[in-house]
Formats: structure tokens, sequence, C-alpha cells
């Protein structure tokens, strides 16, 4: 098989909008009108449903995992560099989904899913490192960039520098699409969890 296939593989599974899903199956509206816009749990969690929140964020972090994984089982010869490609196409779909336009969310729950997919311990730093950052900060944005930051490094302190240049890909387009976020950061305006 085309390692292409792995790409449209992880692709497919990204793109899944699992916020605008659960929140249109829930009556909470459309997402893309509420708060931020944005379709991730974050935002959800500004429709006052934490459950819907919470599905979102573990549902959008599986869909990386499972990417990896399949990709990893169906590909018998090349099965890392197959999940590398399914990581890269699932990261993308979420990013840059087909059905929406191309206008998808910013990455950090699937990255994590990625992470543990490619290799657990740097999914255990991952979630640390967001999870940690989030409680003692409250700034979801900033958080997810720490998180996203730190995969490269555990990358390499585990020693898995293959997979370096591809974590720091996903940290550029992840600074990227956060960049309102990072502006507002610098400026010192960017709301706290729960703030409007």
């Amino acid at each position: 098989m085309s390692i292409y296939w792995a790409v449209l593989l992880g692709y497919l599974l990204g793109s899944i909008p699992f916020g605008i899903l659960l929140t249109r199956m829930f009556g909470a509206g459309d997402l893309r009108s509420i708060g931020s816009g944005n379709i991730g749990a974050t935002n959800v969690l500004r429709t006052g449903r934490k459950g819907l929140a919470a599905a979102t964020l573990l549902l959008d972090l599986l869909k990386g995992l499972a990417a990896v994984l399949i990709a990893r089982a169906i590909y018998a010869e090349g099965a890392d560099y197959a999940a590398q490609a399914a990581a890269a196409g699932a990261f993308i779909g979420h990013l840059y989904p087909v059905w929406l336009r191309f206008n998808g969310g910013k990455g950090i729950a699937t990255l994590g899913g990625i992470m543990f997919g490619l290799f657990w311990e740097g999914g255990l730093i991952y979630a640390v490192i967001w999870l940690g950052s989030l409680a003692l900060l409250r700034i979801s944005s900033l958080a997810g960039l720490l998180a996203a930051a730190s995969a490269p490094i555990a990358a390499l302190i585990f020693g898995h520098a293959e997979l370096v240049p591809l974590l720091i890909a996903f940290l550029v387009l992840t600074i990227w699409k956060h960049k309102e976020n990072v502006a507002r950061l610098l400026k010192g305006q960017e709301p706290k969890v729960g703030q409007r």
C-alpha cells in the first residue's frame, strides 16, 4: 500500500468535527457562531455544556491516536513511516477539514492523541505540560502552546530524533493557528478559562 493511503486515512479521521457534531446533536447550537467560533473543546465549554466539552476533548484526542495506531497496524513494513504519515494527515485534517471549507480547530487535543500513538512517554509529557499549565495559568491557548512546544523536546529526550522535524512542523502550525491568541497574550488580554 502506498504511504499516501496512510495520509488519507489520517486526514479522514482528523477531519471529523466532533465539536460541531456534538453541539448540534445535543441542541447547543452551531459552534461556529458561539464564542471564538472555534470547533474545539474550549469553545464547546462556552456553551455551558461541560459534558460536551469533555466529550469533544476526548474524541479529538482519540482520533489522533486512532490514526496512528491503525496505520501502524495496517502497514507490516514501514509501520513507523506510516504512523508518521497518518499523524500528519490527522493533524492537517483537524486544522483544515474539507467538510468545513478548510476552517478547522487548533489541534491541541488531536496532537495529544498523536503523541500517545507515536510514543506513549511523549504523550504523558504532553498531557502533564498541557493539563498542569492549564491548572496553574488557566489560559487554554498558552497551555496548549506549551504542550505543543514540549513535543519535539520529549522526542529528543526519549530517543525519537526521527520525529523531531514532524513535531516541529506541528508546533509551527499550532502557533500559526493560535496567532490571534498569541497577539492577545503579548498584550496581556487573553481571557482565562471561564472568563468572557
